[in-house]
């Protein structure tokens, strides 16, 4: 048995990860940074941070700690 993601939850990371890529000057391509950045949403969302704006802020607070 299979458990069926969450459209809404994946169109939310899925902009998270568009805003922070923008934020960050990086292109969303498959290359390291880019999964750096996807893997660090996803972290975020497995957290509970289920908002667009709060997962991107998140996710820049992580990096600029970083």
């Amino acid at each position: 048995m299979s458990i069926q993601p969450d459209p809404e939850l994946i169109a939310t990371m899925s902009a998270a990860l568009e805003n922070v890529c923008k934020a960050l000057g990086l292109h969303i391509v498959d290359d390291l940074a880019t999964r750096h950045v996807a893997l660090k949403i996803i972290e975020l969302a497995q957290r509970g941070i289920r908002d667009v704006t709060r997962l991107s802020e998140a996710a820049l607070r992580e990096f600029k700690t970083e």
